[in-house]
This record gives structure tokens, sequence and C-alpha cells, in this order.
């Protein structure tokens, strides 16, 4: 192996994590092994548990200090790979990367905003939605992308509430969510949580299912890539958004 290859790397992404969350950064870690040129950098923010001091909001201080932190490493866009931005009504996101940028002096986005803009350039507008949550906090979610123009139409969910509990979801438990959603045929199905590991299930299910899947945490390390100018196909294993197909 080449002990100099990261001397290579000219583009660095900054990424904003919830702390008990383990999957955001083993994914991005994964993925960016098809983007030898890419580093990956994180950030973290409390949150962990069962409870959230700021349900109806974001920690905006834990938040702003997070991406100060990752602008000392002068990234070239700062993302958060946090799914949170959906239970409280997607504008929140907006305001969030407003921030960043206004703090920081550099871009950011959201897996969230990624998404929205994903499903809105394509079309897309029935959805099924998979996820670890509760009942209450899935249909608080199915609530809010319904009123943002994405009807829900299926949904499936494990029943965690821990966040570090989401990471244990199995591999078998989460295809078979898939399967069920897939059965009514929404425009397209999405694997919902940062700390929900299902984005190397994406490409695979999407074959099986004929349906395009848009998994939280690997659409945030997309989105961070584009913002680098970065061409996404080497990415194609990840799924069908990588590869830029419709």
């Amino acid at each position: 192996m080449d002990v100099g290859w990261y001397r290579r790397q000219t583009k660095a992404l900054g990424t904003i994590t919830p702390s008990g969350n383990v999957v955001v950064e083993r994914v991005t870690a994964a993925i960016l092994r098809d983007f030898p040129e890419v580093s990956g950098h994180f950030s973290r923010i409390p949150v962990f548990g069962t409870s959230d001091a700021y349900k109806d909001d974001y920690d905006w201080d834990a938040m702003l200090a997070a991406a100060r932190l990752l602008s000392h490493a002068k990234v070239d866009v700062i993302a958060w790979n946090g799914s949170k931005g959906a239970s409280l009504g997607f504008d929140a996101d907006l305001a969030l990367c407003e921030r960043i940028t206004r703090e920081t002096g550099i871009a950011a986005t959201t897996s969230i905003l990624a998404l929205d803009t994903v499903l809105r350039e394509r079309g897309l507008k029935n959805i099924g939605l998979v996820s670890p949550h509760t009942d209450d906090y899935q249909a608080k979610v199915t609530a809010k992308f319904a009123k943002r123009g994405f009807p829900c139409i299926a949904e499936a969910h494990a029943g965690f509430s821990d966040n570090f509990s989401y990471c244990t979801v199995p591999d078998g438990a989460i295809v078979a969510m898939i399967r069920k959603v897939a059965q009514a045929k929404p425009d397209a199905i999405v694997t919902f949580c940062t700390n929900f590991p299902a984005a190397h299930l994406v490409a695979t299910m999407e074959q099986e299912t004929g349906i395009p899947i848009y998994d939280t945490v690997s659409i945030g390390v997309w989105d961070a890539l584009r913002g680098t100018g970065i061409d996404t196909a080497p990415g194609a294993r990840w799924g069908s958004l990588f590869a830029g197909q419709r």
C-alpha cells in the first residue's frame, strides 16, 4: 500500500453528527474509500439516550460550536448528517445552513435538505418510510413529510427509542421492513435515521424492488461530495443516487 496516499487528498468534508451515533462516521468512511481525493472530518453535538432537551428546535449553541471547530480545519463543506430536521418541519435545516455559513463562511448542507431536493427534482411524491423509531416518533415524522408534500403511503419501524440502539437493528430486519413498504409501490423508499445501518443494503434492495431508495446517511455524504464539485459516479455501488440514475 502507498503509505503517502493521504497526501493526495485535496478535498475535505466536514460532518456534524449526534454524539450517540456511530453509523455516520462508519458509512462516511466507507463511501470515501471510493473517493480517494476526499478526506472526512467530524464534530459532535450532544444527542444520546432517550431524552432530548431540544425536542422542538436545535441546540443552536452546540451546533454552531461544532461547525466552528470544523471550520478550523478549513473544510470545503459542512454537513449536518442528522435526520432531526424532518421532525422539526424541514425549514429548521434551511435556517441551520444559513447560520453555519454566516458563522464560518463555509457552504453547508444537511441530509434532510438533500433528501428534499432529490424528491422534488425527480418528481417523487409518495414515499415509504423505514426507520428504527417508536410509534409516536414515526407518526410525527410521517406527518411532517406529508405536510412537506411527500405523503407516506407505507411505513415500517423497529420500535427503538435509545439513540445508540438504532445502530443495532440487524440487516434482516431492515430488509424485511423495506420489502414490506415496497409492496405499496411508493415512488421512493426512505431509510430514515442517521444511526440506522441501512446504507449498504440500498443498491441490492433497489435491484430487488425496482424502487429508488434514499438512505439519510449516504444522501448526506452524497450531497456534501456534490458541494465540493466531486463527481459522485465512483460511488455507484451505494445506489442509484450516486450513479446519477433516476
